[in-house]
C-alpha cells in the first residue's frame, strides 16, 4: 500500500526559506514521477514543481529561480526548498506521485493534477509580511 506524507509546513516571515518533505512508501516501481502542488482558500490547486525518476524537473513560473525540487531515492523522499518565499506563497502544500514512465510522454515532468494517483494529506505554509 503506497503512503506518501508530507511535513516541513510552518510559518515564516517573506523573505525566509522552508524546506518540505515527503516520503513515499509502500512501492517498488524503477520509474515515477513526483510534484508538488499547492492550494490557497478559493483559489484553484496549483502544480508548482516537478520531477522525474531521471532526475529531470519543470517548476512553475510563479516559483521559478525561488523554489527546488529534489530527490533522494535512498530515503525515498522528496523535497521542496523554498526560499525568499512571499505572502502569496501562503497555502496548503501537497505532494503528488504517480509510477511507470508516462511523464516522459509529457512536456515536462509537471504533470496535471489528474495523472497523478497517490497524494499527501498536505501541509500548511504561511508566510506574513
Amino acid at each position: 500500500q503506497v503512503r506518501v506524507v508530507e511535513s516541513g509546513g510552518g510559518s515564516v516571515q517573506a523573505g525566509g526559506s522552508l524546506r518540505l518533505s515527503c516520503v513515499v512508501s509502500g512501492y517498488t516501481y524503477v520509474s515515477w514521477c513526483m510534484a508538488w502542488f499547492r492550494q490557497a482558500p478559493g483559489q484553484k490547486r496549483e502544480g508548482i514543481a516537478g520531477i522525474g525518476s531521471d532526475g529531470t524537473t519543470s517548476y512553475a513560473d510563479s516559483v521559478k529561480g525561488r523554489f527546488t525540487i529534489s530527490q533522494d531515492n535512498a530515503k525515498n523522499t522528496l523535497y521542496l526548498q523554498m526560499n525568499s518565499l512571499e505572502p502569496e506563497d501562503t497555502a496548503m502544500y501537497y505532494c503528488a506521485v504517480d509510477f511507470g514512465s508516462k511523464y516522459t510522454d509529457f512536456p515536462t515532468p509537471l504533470l496535471p493534477d489528474y495523472e497523478y494517483n497517490f497524494w499527501g494529506q498536505g501541509t500548511q505554509v504561511t508566510v506574513s509580511s
